[in-house]
């Protein structure tokens, strides 16, 4: 095996483990292989061995390794864990089949636009400021459930969830806890939250969808 089909092998381990503490199914769990700066060779052991979700943070990266991938390997899921520019949008709807931070009115509109030309439906989280940073991207807790009543009832979206960064220098936790809270007060199942650092924390406070990197591929240069 390489580094990267081991480290993966380890980090499924893990991520069961932190679902069989939690007392869930550890299939509840999905684990987005983060692939940012990544190129082929890195990621293809891992596509070897089976695995097909992958995230990644910036439209054109993607469009220069995926499609390719994609004929490669069969199943291949894709999710865009990065912002969205607007003007990026119509790529965007291509490239992906789930985008994790939809933040604005702006690019749900774009969004939903963009989907009905191209007769696509994708999977969709609302990416939430939970630390209210001035430089973050995501939509502030107190705008939340307003965003998302918008998002399902006027745009029609399949909104599967919120997704959160928390601020670096805060407990993770704290920001797992509120954002599984505004889930349930908003009806939503879905929480894409947790990294490398901190992803069996996130498992614990009731993550669906991990975003895991360096775990798997390494430290990135």
């Amino acid at each position: 095996m390489t580094n990267a089909t081991a480290n993966l092998a380890s980090v499924r381990a893990r991520i069961e483990a932190a679902a069989r503490e939690a007392k869930r199914d550890p299939a509840s769990v999905h684990l987005i292989a983060v692939t940012k700066t990544y190129g082929d060779d890195d990621i293809a052991p891992v596509l070897d061995v089976g695995h097909r979700m992958f995230g990644e943070n910036r439209v054109q990266e993607a469009k220069s390794k995926w499609p390719e991938l994609r004929e490669r390997y069969p199943g291949i899921e894709l999710h865009l864990i990065g912002p969205l520019q607007s003007n990026k949008t119509k790529e965007a709807v291509q490239l992906f089949d789930a985008i994790h931070t939809v933040d604005r009115p702006k690019i749900a509109e774009a969004i939903a636009a963009e989907m009905a030309r191209q007769g696509k439906r994708l999977k969709l989280f609302v990416q939430v400021n939970t630390g209210e940073e001035p430089q973050k991207a995501g939509i502030m807790p107190r705008e939340a459930a307003q965003f998302v009543r918008l998002c399902r009832e006027e745009l029609k979206l399949d909104i599967a969830g919120l997704m959160c960064i928390p601020p670096v220098d805060e407990e993770a936790a704290i920001h797992f806890a509120f954002l599984a809270k505004l889930g349930n007060d908003v009806g939503l199942s879905g929480l894409s939250m947790g990294m490398s650092a901190d992803f069996e924390t996130a498992i614990a406070f009731g993550a669906t969808h991990v975003r895991v990197g360096s775990e798997i591929f390494g430290r990135r240069g």
